[in-house]
């Protein structure tokens, strides 16, 4: 419920955004930003004081609890200011260094994706499962590119164009919480992508190995939402693409 009113909260301001010059954007989408994820943080620790919080604008705190909630109110930023109706509010759990629980909502499509640990994953309490495509030349994939993309050479566009020639296609829409979850319920096979933080991957993440999917490193090692490398399939084309992230472009 929390989630569904952080949503509903940033929904009724998205068209503002929108119409406003520039830097009014910027100002609207902080400000909606900071304000999710304040209404989340209150009703934690108001239901849960001693729990650890991790969130993207700061307003967590760390209290030494082995339980620790990761929260990202507003994943999509840059679609919320543009009013391109792509974004989420992401909740994870971890207990003790392993995550149990993860929540993905997304207020314009009213799509809530849910799992918690060795229970399976949810869209809007219905389960789902990934999908069974076997090669990546008939994939949908997904993936995005860091926010230093101008100034580092490690930007994904050398990943983006191998894939782009090998799948069926590639989208780049704008929230890895969502690509991951669209990897969860099969409307994607297979995601990517560098450098993301742990409150971009945390429930997402959790939601894909529950669906069934397969989430690791690039190289098929361990995922942790603390690395810097988020590979998530469908299992039946991980391999696949693992093979085309370490081939180099000659």
């Amino acid at each position: 419920s929390d989630l569904r009113e952080a949503g509903a909260l940033l929904a009724s301001r998205i068209g503002d955004a929108h119409s406003l010059e520039f830097k009014g954007d910027v100002d609207i989408v902080t400000e909606m930003d900071r304000r999710a994820e304040a209404l989340i943080v209150e009703r934690i620790r108001e239901r849960f004081p001693d729990h650890s919080i991790l969130t993207e604008e700061g307003e967590g705190r760390e209290t030494g609890s082995a339980v620790k909630w990761i929260i990202d109110p507003l994943d999509g930023t840059t679609n919320y200011a543009h009013g391109f109706p792509f974004f989420c509010v992401s909740i994870g759990i971890e207990d003790s260094g392993e995550m149990v629980f993860g929540a993905v909502y997304d207020p314009t499509s009213d799509e809530l994706f849910t799992a918690a640990r060795g229970a399976g994953a949810l869209l809007n309490g219905r389960p789902i499962g990934v999908s069974r495509i076997e090669r990546v030349d008939r994939s949908l994939l997904a993936t995005g590119f860091p926010y230093d993309i101008r100034t580092s050479e490690e930007n994904n566009l050398d990943n983006f164009s191998r894939f782009s020639l090998a799948a069926q296609a590639v989208r780049r829409a704008g929230s890895a919480a969502l690509d991951l979850c669209y990897v969860a319920c099969g409307r994607f096979d297979g995601f990517w992508e560098l450098k993301l933080r742990p409150w971009d991957t945390s429930a997402a993440a959790l939601v894909v190995s529950e669906a069934g999917g397969r989430v690791t490193d690039f190289s098929g090692g361990g995922f942790s939402i603390y690395g810097t490398e988020c590979l998530a399939s469908n299992g039946l084309i991980h391999d696949e693409m693992i093979e085309l992230l370490g081939r180099r472009t000659p």
